[in-house]
């Protein structure tokens, strides 16, 4: 396996050099990168924000000169930037539509994130960590935030050591929205609402005042939407005394409503030409509440229905985020060379909560009652320390110091009892434990351009700390380790057309702080989970070769992509009895894919544009270290397509289509889903457009997972009652041009 790396690696640099593959961008120029007009422009990584045209523009951005649309694929040498700005689902759905609609990334009906397969994926907001959109608490966060606050997606499936190496898929950057502003005190803002069937409704509005080199913003939006699951779930487990399976089944049904708000305030002053001060404040509250009607029946060795019983469950899931963020910025010329300090402080209070009532059916029984508290709080400081500084012949240099530090309090309770008033706790599925992470980081990263050949090379040191103390088991474990991660990219010009890049990076998956918590952990009935506290982080070697063609506004890519995991994660499940099935996260031997991936935006007429993608790959599981479980492999299939028609100036049609392809896991596989949108938009002048949207429009999202092992047999189906309508306004005040696109890391090239 190592030669073959190592000739993916050298294949690379050989084929870029030798000018095998193509770009998108103009040849380098002598003249230096603009400025931006906002002090708010420097981040962490600090690349040069690219300047937003408001209409089809020529502007150089970082030395490469480029003329195009402000929502066309924008890429660098390690990064894909699309713009979300035509995606009428961002105006009135959520963040799992929008990302569904971005080449390479899927979101499973659970608001699980994966990139071209893989679910360990770090997910950015303005080059940021968020804790948002990290932990146990991410699903629910994709499935419920507005879209409507982000203008784009960047994707980094190759990431550069400037960033975190967590994620074995990879990195997704979620770019905020700019606001309008410029010279003078002015105010400029905008508002959506949209209402919806079934009492679904969603507002949002920006506001930005600024004077003299300050610049004052605030963001805000309010959704309420309603959901459907019904599950249906088929399970049999192999009788030793019987000699052969008894089937069990289970239905659900979950009819639910979600609430989410969330506010921004930030504040940037220029103190002088090159000081700049930056702060900023974020608060977001989830609340996602149903209930839930289980209906459980199973045979018993004489093939008549043994147990059988009705679960009336009320309850689900709440979560208050805040973070402050401060930071200042030093320019010490206007080439690049500067300096930045910030440091962010998070705090996340969850709790998974749901009240239960248990009637027997057979045998008759009298009903007993279950709540079930889950508590996680979490703390979070971030400082980074990032020096850019440009060099001769239009080298650059990129160094930091990164520290992460996070603390997890976990509480965990079910109690149980004959009536609502006399519950005690469950010693057995009760427990409380403390995980502490903190995470060095020191990088560099060296740029430089040789010709047509542009090279970047990168390495990151990170020191990890992390403590577990089961408070309940009173049990403690800890583990320290130093480890490298080092980065390639290379880009070769083809043509003033074509590019063909290849790239290597090393990238780690740590366990979340449950998957290390050894006590039992409650499900529902018929599932349980526990931690493996001997987890060990799995590591991924991620090789890519990619060429890129854009003639005018119409762009093609092709990327051959190869990922080596060791160690890689898998929920293993077995049967602990009574019809009871635990699942709990182990090591595999190794994880493999093999993948081709093809992305096309263009026009099929002046009136109709596409954008389209899809990706092939080839799956293979090593399952050594889990007894029972048998080798397997398996070639995935997933796609996207979306169709935009302008039939006038002031009219705008879109229909998405999502296709997802089957999920190789340890010991089954989760089957494709497909999900279908559609969207129009009206100008009605100026400032007031009109749009609807409909999501899932045949009503059919939902997925499939079988596991299959000697001993085991289980069928689970979910259908997802999605399909919603929605109309509203949208109303654009004030005047001025737009602020430049501050957390566009789209870096060294920029195509329109």
């Amino acid at each position: 396996m190592t030669s073959f790396k190592l000739f993916l690696l050298v294949g690379a640099a050989v084929t870029a050099t030798s000018g095998t593959a193509m770009a998108q961008s103009q040849p380098a120029q002598s003249q230096p990168a603009p400025r931006p007009t906002s002090p708010a422009a420097a981040q962490t990584p600090a690349r040069t924000p690219a300047q937003t045209p408001a209409q089809d523009t020529t502007s150089s951005v970082d030395n490469v000169v480029v003329t195009g649309r402000t929502t066309d694929v924008r890429s660098s040498i390690d990064s894909l930037s699309y713009s979300i700005a035509d995606d009428l689902q961002s105006a009135t759905g959520t963040l799992a539509d929008t990302l569904r609609n971005v080449p390479s990334v899927e979101v499973d009906p659970d608001g699980n994130v994966s990139l071209r397969g893989d679910p360990n994926v770090t997910i950015l907001v303005d080059g940021r960590p968020s804790t948002l959109l990290s932990g146990e608490s991410r699903a629910q966060a994709v499935l419920n935030l507005p879209s409507s606050q982000y203008a784009r997606v960047e994707v980094m499936t190759n990431p550069s050591a400037a960033y975190r190496p967590d994620g074995s898929g990879g990195v997704i950057n979620l770019i905020t929205k700019p606001q309008t502003v410029r010279a003078g005190a002015v105010t400029t803002g905008s508002v959506r609402a949209n209402v919806g069937d079934s009492g679904r409704y969603n507002l949002a509005g920006n506001i930005a005042y600024s004077r003299d080199g300050l610049i004052l913003t605030a963001d805000a939006g309010l959704r309420h939407d309603t959901f459907i699951v019904d599950t249906w779930r088929d399970r049999a487990l192999f009788n030793t005394a019987a000699g052969r399976f008894l089937p069990a089944t289970q239905t659900q049904h979950t009819d639910g409503a979600s609430d989410s708000a969330y506010v921004r305030l930030g504040a940037d002053y220029a103190v002088d030409a090159k000081t700049q001060l930056t702060g900023e404040v974020r608060f977001t509250d989830v609340d996602s509440l149903a209930d839930a009607v289980d209906i459980y029946s199973a045979q018993n060795a004489a093939g008549a229905v043994g147990t059988a019983y009705r679960r009336d469950t009320t309850g689900g899931f709440s979560g208050s985020f805040y973070g402050v963020t401060g930071r200042v910025l030093r320019r010490f010329d206007d080439q690049g060379h500067e300096w930045t300090n910030e440091l962010r402080l998070d705090r996340s209070d969850t709790l998974y909560a749901h009240e239960t009532r248990v009637g027997g059916l057979i045998p008759a029984a009298s009903p007993f009652f279950e709540r079930v508290d889950f508590d996680n709080d979490t703390d979070t400081i971030g400082f980074s320390s990032t020096y850019v500084r440009p060099m001769a012949n239009d080298a650059k240099l990129r160094a930091g110091y990164e520290l992460d530090y996070s603390s997890l309090d976990s509480d965990n309770v079910v109690l149980r009892g004959a009536t609502p008033s006399t519950l005690l706790p469950d010693a057995t599925v009760s427990n409380a434990f403390n995980v502490d992470q903190a995470v060095h980081a020191l990088y560099a990263t060296y740029e430089r351009p040789f010709g047509k050949l542009t090279a970047q090379f990168g390495l990151r040191l990170e020191q990890t700390v992390i403590d577990l103390d089961q408070i309940t088991s009173r049990t403690t474990v800890s583990n320290d380790y130093l480890k490298a991660y080092p980065t390639m990219h290379l880009a070769y010009q083809l043509s003033d057309d074509q590019t063909v890049r290849g790239s290597f990076s090393r990238r780690i998956q740590r366990p979340a702080p449950t998957d290390l918590n050894p006590f039992l952990s409650f499900q529902d009935p018929l599932n349980y989970r526990t931690g493996n506290p001997d987890l060990e982080p799995q590591e991924t070697d991620s090789f890519e070769l990619m060429w890129q063609r854009r003639v005018e506004q119409t762009f093609y890519q092709a990327t051959l992509y190869y990922r080596d995991t060791s160690k890689a994660f898998s929920p293993v499940v077995t049967d602990i009895g009574n019809g009871i099935l635990l699942t709990r996260p182990e090591n595999l031997g190794a994880r493999t894919a093999l993948g081709l991936e093809l992305v096309a935006n263009g026009a099929l007429h002046p009136t109709l544009r596409y954008n389209a993608s899809a990706n092939v790959a080839r799956q293979e599981i090593d399952v050594a270290n889990i007894v029972g479980a048998a080798d397997s492999s398996g070639t995935v299939v997933s796609g996207r397509l979306n169709l935009n028609w302008s039939p006038t100036a002031d009219d705008f049609v879109q229909v998405s289509t999502v296709w997802t392809g089957d999920q190789l896991l340890a010991q089954g596989v989760r089957d494709s889903q497909t999900l279908v949108n559609l969207g129009y938009r009206r100008k009605l002048n100026a400032n007031w457009s009109f749009q609807a949207t409909i999501r899932d429009v045949f009503d059919n999202f939902g997925d499939l997972t079988t596991f299959e092992t000697a001993t085991i047999r289980d069928r689970t189906e979910r259908g997802f009652g999605g399909r919603s309508g929605f109309i509203g306004l949208t109303w654009n005040f004030g005047q001025g041009p737009r602020r430049p696109e501050q957390f566009d890391f789209s870096g060294g090239q920029q195509g329109g």
